[in-house]
C-alpha cells in the first residue's frame, strides 16, 4: 500500500487541465547518504561519476562485486542541504535496499558519511510533451525536461526520467518523472492526483523497459556485468572518474571489447500467468535446449481485455541474430524483439 494512495491505490479519474499520469512506484525506495566524505565515499563505490553534475542532475549509476558484477542499478543525484553537509540521494529498488545499504556501510571505515534509508516515496508521472504548460499551472512551478535533470522544489524532487514512444503506439511521446515526496509534500500530492489519473505501477515499469531502463532486483544480482545491461549506452558508467568495485573488469570489457552479450527488449508471445522470473534463462530454440542468456525485467500490462508482456532480457549476440527466442525453456513462449530506443550495437 503507498502511503498517498491509500487502499484504493488505482484511480481514474479525469484531469482538470492536463492528461498527465501518476504512478505509486513502492518497488521503489529512497535512501540518503549525508557527510563531509559522502561525495568521495561513493564516487568511489559507484560505476558513474555523481560529482561533476551538481544538485541540478541526477545519474544512472551501478554497484558491483569485485568480480565487476552488479548489485544494485540506482538513480542519484546531490541535493541541497541548509547545513551545507554534502548529501546524496539514490532510489533503488526496495528489495535490495536493505542489503545494498548494509554491504557499502562496511567500506565506510573512517570516512565521514551516514547512510540510511529515507522516509520518502517514489511515484512516477507521465503526460505528452504538450501538456507541460498545463502541467506547470497545476503544480505551481515549471518541470524539468532535459533527460537526468532534476528540481528540487516546494512539491518535492523531480527527475526526468528516460522515455520512449512504444513502438506499437502511434502519437505523442511521453515526458516522465520520477516524483519523490516527503509528509510535508503530501498536501501537494493529495491535490494533483485529485486532477490527474493514477494508474498501476506495471504501467510505469513497462516504459521504463521501452526505454531500455534496467533495474536490478533481488532475483537478478550479482548476474550481470554493466555493459550487458547496456548501462554504459545510457550514462551510467564513466570510464574517468577512477576506481570503484569492479573497476578493472568493466574497464577491460569496454576497451578491449569483448562484451558477448547485450541487453534486449522483446514481448512475450503469447503472455503467460504466472510471468517468468527476472533472472530466469531464455532458450534459442535453433540450439537445443541450452540458454544463452537471461530475463532481466518484466512487466505484464492489461489493457481492453488484452495482456501484454514487455521484457528486458539478456542475449548473446549469436542467439539474437537468429531470431528464435524463447523464454522458460526450449519450447516456451516466443520473445519477439522489438529496438530499443539506442543503438546497441
Amino acid at each position: 500500500m503507498h502511503p498517498f494512495f491509500g487502499h484504493s491505490s488505482v484511480q481514474n479519474k479525469a484531469s482538470h487541465l492536463s492528461t498527465a499520469t501518476v504512478y505509486p512506484l513502492s518497488s521503489l525506495s529512497v535512501f540518503e547518504a549525508k557527510g563531509l566524505d559522502a561525495l568521495t565515499f561513493l564516487q568511489g563505490q559507484l560505476t558513474n561519476d555523481i560529482v561533476a553534475p551538481g544538485i541540478g542532475q541526477s545519474r544512472l549509476a551501478g554497484y558491483c562485486t569485485a568480480q565487476g558484477r552488479l548489485l544494485a542499478t540506482m538513480v542519484l543525484g546531490q541535493v541541497p542541504n541548509t547545513e551545507e553537509v554534502p548529501t546524496v540521494r539514490g532510489i533503488i529498488r526496495t528489495d535490495i535496499l536493505t542489503a545494498v545499504l548494509k554491504r557499502l556501510s562496511m567500506f565506510v571505515l573512517r570516512a565521514k558519511v551516514t547512510l540510511r534509508a529515507e522516509d520518502l516515496h517514489v511515484m512516477g508521472v507521465s503526460a505528452p510533451v504538450s501538456q507541460l504548460a498545463a502541467m506547470a499551472s497545476e503544480i505551481g512551478h515549471p518541470l524539468p525536461t532535459a533527460q537526468w535533470e532534476t528540481l528540487h522544489s516546494a512539491t518535492g524532487t523531480w527527475i526526468v526520467a528516460p522515455s520512449a514512444l512504444p513502438p506499437s503506439q502511434e502519437g505523442e511521446a511521453l515526458s516522465r518523472w520520477w516524483w519523490i515526496a516527503g509528509a510535508e509534500h503530501q498536501a501537494a500530492v493529495e491535490k494533483l492526483r485529485l486532477g490527474w489519473a493514477v494508474a498501476e505501477a506495471s504501467s510505469w515499469d513497462c516504459q521504463d523497459i521501452q526505454a531500455g531502463l534496467p533495474w536490478i532486483e533481488a532475483s537478478t544480482q550479482d548476474l550481470f556485468i554493466p555493459q550487458t545491461l547496456n548501462l554504459e549506452l545510457i550514462g551510467g558508467v564513466s570510464f574517468t572518474k577512477g576506481c570503484y568495485p569492479g573497476q578493472e573488469i568493466v574497464a577491460r570489457s569496454h576497451y578491449r571489447g569483448t562484451v558477448k552479450k547485450r541487453m534486449a527488449l522483446g514481448k512475450l508471445i503469447p503472455a503467460t500467468d504466472p510471468a517468468p522470473l527476472p533472472g530466469s534463462d531464455i532458450f534459442d530454440a535453433s540450439q537445443s535446449d541450452q540458454p544463452c542468456g537471461r530475463l532481466i525485467n518484466i512487466s505484464t500490462t492489461k489493457a481492453d481485455g488484452k495482456t501484454a508482456q514487455w521484457v528486458l532480457f539478456e542475449s548473446s549476440f549469436e542467439a539474437y541474430d537468429r531470431q528464435q527466442l524463447r523464454a522458460i525453456d526450449d519450447k516456451g513462449p516466443v520473445i519477439e524483439t522489438v529496438a530499443l530506443p539506442y543503438i546497441t550495437r
